[in-house]
C-alpha cells in the first residue's frame, strides 16, 4: 500500500483522537462530514482536536463540529466584536464556570445580520451561524433564509440552502431575488423545468431583473423553445444597455 502526505494527515488526526477516547465510529463520522463542507480546500489545512466529548474543526478563522455542523463562535475575537456596530459582548468580572462556552449576545435579529454580512468574505461558517442566531430571534427574516440559502448553496450543501430559499418565499411569496436564487440552485440540482418555473415567477416579480431573464432564455433554447429563448434574450440585451 501506498500512503500519500493527505492519507498520512487523515491517519495521524485519527491517531490523535483516538487517543483522546473519541470512539472510531464518530470519527468516521467527522472525516465524511469534513470533506463535504471544506470540498475543494485540503484536509491538511485544518487543525481537529478533542474538546472534552465533541470534536472541533479549527481552519484558522472558525471553529465548528463537523459531525453536528454547530458553529462556535469566539466572542472574545476583537475582528468578530468589531464587525458589529451595534452588538456588544460584555465580559463577566468572575465565572462560576470557566469551562462553560460564552453566550451569544443578546442581539436582534437584524443586528446579527449585520454581523453575518461583515463575516460573508473572511469567514463564512461564522457567518452562518449568524444568519442561523438571526433566525433564532426571528424565524420570517426574509434577508437572514436567503443570505444563508446562498452560503449553504456556496458550500454545496443543496437541500439546506432549498430549503431556506423556499423559508424565505413562504414569508414573501413575490420576493424576486428568492425566486431567482432558487432556480439558479434547482439548475444546479439538475431540475430545468421547475428552475425554468422559478425563474418566470422571479420576472413576475421583477420584470427588470435582466439575469433572470438570461437564465430562462438559456433554459427555453435548450428545450427547444426557440419563440421564447428569443423573446427573453431581447429583454436581457434591453435592460443591459439601459444598465
Amino acid at each position: 500500500m501506498q500512503f500519500g502526505f493527505v492519507d498520512l494527515v487523515v491517519l495521524r488526526t485519527m491517531r490523535g483522537l483516538m487517543a483522546n477516547g473519541v470512539p472510531v465510529p464518530q470519527i468516521a463520522r467527522v472525516l465524511a462530514s469534513l470533506r463535504r463542507q471544506i470540498g475543494d480546500r485540503a484536509l491538511s489545512g485544518l487543525t481537529i482536536y478533542a474538546d472534552g466529548r465533541r470534536v472541533v474543526a479549527w481552519d484558522g478563522r472558525s471553529r465548528w463540529q463537523p459531525d453536528s455542523g454547530q458553529f462556535l463562535f469566539n466572542f472574545e475575537a476583537a475582528r468578530v466584536v468589531a464587525g458589529a456596530n451595534r452588538v456588544a459582548v460584555l465580559e463577566p468580572r468572575r465565572r462560576a464556570r470557566p469551562e462553560a462556552p460564552p453566550e451569544p449576545p443578546d442581539a436582534s435579529a437584524e443586528e446579527w445580520c449585520d454581523l453575518a454580512m461583515e463575516l460573508e468574505h473572511e469567514s463564512p461558517v461564522e457567518a452562518q451561524a449568524a444568519y442561523r442566531h438571526a433566525l433564532e430571534r426571528d424565524p420570517s427574516s426574509v434577508m437572514a433564509h436567503i443570505n444563508l440559502g446562498c452560503l449553504l448553496h456556496a458550500a454545496g450543501q443543496h437541500a439546506p440552502a432549498e430549503r431556506h430559499y423556499r423559508k424565505a418565499l413562504k414569508y414573501a411569496p413575490e420576493h424576486a431575488l428568492a425566486w431567482y436564487n432558487l432556480g439558479v440552485l434547482l439548475e444546479d440540482r439538475e431540475r430545468p423545468d421547475a428552475a425554468l418555473s422559478a425563474y418566470e415567477r422571479a420576472i413576475a416579480a421583477d420584470p427588470d431583473l435582466a439575469d433572470a431573464h438570461y437564465n430562462a432564455a438559456l433554459l427555453y433554447e435548450r428545450s427547444g423553445r426557440k419563440r421564447d429563448a428569443v423573446r427573453h434574450f431581447a429583454i436581457y440585451r434591453k435592460l443591459e444597455r439601459r444598465r
